[in-house]
């Protein structure tokens, strides 16, 4: 839904900073161009204003640009967006669905990379969202972030199990990767075992389930220093529990990493338990750090017989969307190639982003009927829509990203 005024200013090539620009607070002061964007592109008037005034200024201000009769008629009634459709974040490429397709609303807004010219009409020396995670400093900390990253260093260097939850393009991979830069710059003694997960799911008609041999076979490869691995399940585990415990004599500490966990089957979540358990004395020998989508916070259901004494054993930590820390990020992440953000967003760019980058849900009929919004304002997703508004901003000669450029971006299907 959008106010007909965006429309209306569209149709006569009015940009909302314009508009902001010619309206006057009661103090003479214009009006802002955040307070602009939450009114036409979210129907939120300034609370602290007088409503019929603002509206008559705005209708003042249209018709001197040329505006007529059927511009000004229903100029602040909520209306569809014609071709608009909502930008969800992910880790791949495929385009936006169209509203008849029959794909998954979680469709994956597709990659997007600055080109040579945009990087030059900003003044970028490089893509601030393109292979630009070199070291530690390049991670944004946000407090759930920081949250989330110190519990699994914790985890690494004192043991446990942690599952670490979010959408995809939330950092999860991040977080990895700095997990290992970690030990290595600390230089803790800490090895980091790795199952290969490619293609595993939790049924066998989807992919092949990852398994206990699996686990075992990984980490017997990664400490075992060439050692061949034994042939029955339970000579193997001996084997893996003996390398484990030589290895925890000389002051080594090692962290069982398991990523896309929420592919894992229940069966396979229940044996990680004997994993756990692992141990010389009181020490245990092997910590466990599961990464995985937000499915895998239903699959450690408490309330589940099948998984309830392992998941009362792990802690769960989430990475949550950007929402309140959106403009941090990207003054971040353009502070990270010398640039000031504010160089290169206007203000109405926040919110439009905030709003394009949810997903609705209906549910319920008639007088139960009731609609579900859920933020998906992640690094990925901001990463390529604010790419690729910045790519508009090129094509249409613009200074700066401004929520329009944003809406337009969504509409050429970024």
């Amino acid at each position: 839904m959008q106010m007909k005024l965006k429309r209306v200013l569209s149709d006569l090539g009015i940009p909302q900073s314009e508009l902001a620009a010619k309206l006057e607070k009661p103090d003479g002061q214009p009006l802002s161009p955040a307070a602009v964007a939450q009114l036409v592109n979210h129907g939120q008037w300034p609370k602290s204003l007088d409503r019929d005034g603002l509206e008559g200024q705005i209708k003042e201000t249209l018709f001197a640009r040329g505006a007529n009769d059927e511009h000004i008629h229903d100029l602040f009634v909520m209306e569809e967006e014609a071709g608009a459709a909502p930008v969800l974040a992910g880790d791949a490429a495929p385009a936006l669905s169209n509203a008849n397709s029959k794909e998954s609303h979680t469709m994956l807004l597709r990659k997007h990379t600055l080109t040579a010219e945009t990087k030059k009409h900003f003044n970028l020396p490089r893509d601030p969202f393109t292979n630009e995670m070199q070291d530690e400093q390049d991670v944004f900390l946000s407090d759930d972030i920081r949250y989330v990253r110190q519990a699994i260093r914790q985890t690494a260097k004192h043991g446990g199990m942690l599952a670490v939850i979010g959408e995809s393009g939330a950092g999860k991979s991040t977080l990895r990767e700095d997990l290992d830069a970690w030990i290595e710059t600390s230089r803790e003694p800490i090895t980091l075992i790795e199952p290969y997960v490619l293609g595993s799911a939790d049924t066998p008609r989807q992919g092949k389930p990852l398994t206990a041999m699996d686990l075992i076979s990984a980490i017997i490869r990664r400490i075992g220093k060439g050692e061949p691995a034994r042939g029955s399940l339970e000579d193997r585990s001996n084997q893996m529990h003996a390398l484990l415990k030589n290895q925890a004599k000389s002051g080594k500490r090692h962290v069982l990493i398991i990523e896309e966990a929420h592919g894992m089957t229940k069966s396979m979540i229940r044996h990680l338990k004997r994993f756990y358990e692992l141990k010389a004395g009181f020490r245990q020998l092997l910590a466990i750090i599961l990464i995985g989508q937000n499915e895998l916070d239903t699959k450690l259901d408490e309330d589940d017989p099948e998984v309830r004494e392992m998941v009362q054993r792990c802690e769960k930590v989430w990475l949550r969307a950007l929402d309140n820390h959106l403009e941090g990020y990207l003054e971040h992440k353009f502070q990270r190639v010398g640039v000031n953000y504010l160089d290169v967003f206007d203000a109405s760019a926040f919110g439009e982003i905030r709003y394009r980058l949810q997903s609705s849900k209906t549910t319920g009929q008639g007088a139960n009927r009731s609609v579900q919004k859920t933020s998906l304002c992640h690094p990925l997703a901001v990463n390529n829509l604010v790419s690729g508004a910045m790519n508009q901003a090129l094509k249409v000669g613009e200074p700066k990203v401004t929520g329009e450029l944003i809406a337009a971006a969504v509409r050429a299907g970024v």
